[in-house]
């Protein structure tokens, strides 16, 4: 994938990230909507050749249709960016929220299983945020940098990370997620921006990571319009999507209100959300 994907995601500076509080008890059951945890030993790619870091977009489907000329099992994976770029504490600090609590509880409601891209920076400035989301089983935590730096350039004004330290990057997160408390934790790596290229593939040979990207882009991004986002995503889902989002009160505001339209329309399709852990275990 090219960065050209997500055009109109990310502008400019690196945008915000998700939180919560609390896991809230768990509500009455409701059909297609399970939650099991990550399996203990979440699945990963096998490296790409001279040893690559390789790239999962979404579940791979045989012509359109599952094993053996059955249909695409219609399941789909919402992934959220919990973005902060490792400069923007002074922002925090005077008040800017690079959290959405509401929307986590919303998801926790309405028992969407869900895989967070977190930054290793907004871990720090959330720590029982990121312990919260870590130590719920509706949740699994996956790596979005420590910094939010590029990893490859241009990339929509981001500052970028020099080839000798990107797998530190990588490694630097997981650290700030273990120092949270958070356990339930992936070996994904998300690019910033979704910016990457033969060079940051070879890099992030040793981090040992799956780099996830999407194939339907929300454009929640800086969007006030809640139906438009919920209508780019509803037009865009086919089985075994993998869809990418955001949770930030300051930088994705109408998020929160799409997830509410794209739920319930999605599953009265008949898919069941699920996280990217399970979108990669079970295959077509």
């Amino acid at each position: 994938m090219t960065t050209l994907t997500v055009l109109g995601v990310l502008t400019g500076a690196a945008l915000a990230g998700c939180g919560g509080a609390s896991p809230a008890p768990a509500p009455t059951s409701t059909p297609g909507a399970s939650a099991p945890a990550a399996p203990e030993k979440p699945p990963t790619m096998a490296p790409g050749p001279a040893g690559r870091t390789p790239v999962f977009e979404r579940r791979p489907t045989a012509g359109g249709g599952g094993a053996a000329g059955r249909p695409a099992e219609k399941v789909v994976a919402l992934t959220f960016d919990a973005d902060m770029t490792a400069d923007q504490g002074p922002r925090a600090a005077s008040g800017e929220r690079f959290d959405n609590p509401e929307l986590v509880a919303l998801l926790r409601r309405l028992k969407v299983p869900s895989t967070v891209f977190m930054t290793g920076r907004w871990a720090e400035e959330y720590p029982a945020q990121a312990k919260a989301i870590g130590t719920d089983p509706m949740f699994e935590i996956a790596n979005h940098s420590y910094s939010h730096y590029a990893f490859s350039s241009p990339c929509y004004g981001l500052p970028v990370v020099g080839r000798a330290a990107m797998a530190r990057e990588v490694e630097r997160a997981f650290s700030a997620f273990r120092e949270a408390g958070a356990r339930n934790v992936v070996p994904y790596f998300r690019f910033p921006g979704g910016c990457y290229d033969d060079t940051a593939l070879r890099a992030l040979a040793p981090a040992n990571v799956t780099a996830v990207q999407w194939d339907v882009v929300s454009g929640d991004a800086f969007a006030t319009d809640a139906d438009a986002v919920a209508e780019q995503v509803l037009d865009g889902v086919r089985p075994g999507s993998l869809v990418v989002m955001h949770c930030t009160r300051s930088a994705a505001p109408a998020t929160e209100a799409a997830v509410r339209r794209i739920v319930p329309e999605l599953r009265e399709r008949g898919y069941r959300f699920v996280k990217v852990s399970e979108l990669m275990e079970e295959g077509p």
